[in-house]
């Protein structure tokens, strides 16, 4: 395969995806993904449901701020109807964990399941994670243009910072007590500068983290 054509296939690839490999590019993403129709039609007539999680939701907040700033875990997925927790850590990253969410406001449940790492350690931890990928023959295997986009994404990526982390938990329980439209569940990625949202009325909202304050007060009032 010749330079040129390589070169075509990886930007067509870093186009295409909504969340690409090389990441984030725009600095104020939001997009939405349209889900069932009919969860939109019927959401004012559907009765809300409280879970467990509900009944513990500042709690829980709080512990899930402190499991990213000072604990192994690098990503989160909040599911509020269920009361499911998944994480990341990166002391087992290739592996989710499923917690129940209300386990998560014990604090002695988080000393036991989630160890201490310092946020610029973890930080760090991942970046030899990265090397140590780009180092195996398994990698030197891939095809040029994405040994390309890979070597770009794991040189180039940027951390979500601790306020970004604090704005995004801190946010929870407005976005959960919407009174129509509310929160159903939410995906954190430190390694990823976005927020991923679905809210009872289906469909998908990527908002970049950074913007997620603004993304509230422009568009849940």
């Amino acid at each position: 395969m010749d330079e040129q054509h390589s070169i075509g296939i990886e930007e067509q690839i870093l186009k295409e995806s909504i969340v690409s490999a090389a990441g984030l590019n725009a600095d104020s993403l939001q997009i939405g993904l349209k889900g069932d129709p009919s969860m939109r039609e019927t959401v004012l007539q559907r009765k809300r449901y409280r879970s467990a999680l509900d009944e513990v939701i500042d709690t829980v907040a709080a512990n899930l701020e402190d499991m990213m700033l000072n604990r192994g875990i690098y990503c989160v997925y909040a599911g509020f109807n269920s009361g499911e927790i998944r994480t990341l850590s990166i002391f087992d990253p290739l592996r989710s964990e499923i917690h129940a969410g209300e386990k998560l406001a014990d604090r002695h449940y988080i000393e036991r399941q989630f160890p201490t790492i310092t946020l610029e350690d973890k930080v760090s931890m991942m970046k030899e994670l990265y090397e140590a990928l780009r180092a195996t023959s398994f990698y030197k295997d891939l095809p040029g243009y994405w040994q390309s986009i890979l070597k770009r994404r794991s040189e180039t990526w940027q951390p979500l910072s601790r306020e970004d982390i604090s704005a995004v938990f801190a946010s929870l329980k407005v976005l959960r007590e919407l009174q129509q439209y509310y929160l159903r569940n939410i995906t954190v990625c430190m390694v990823q500068g976005f927020v991923r949202m679905q809210f009872n009325c289906d469909g998908t909202q990527i908002i970049n983290a950074r913007n997620l304050e603004r993304f509230i007060s422009e568009n849940l009032p």
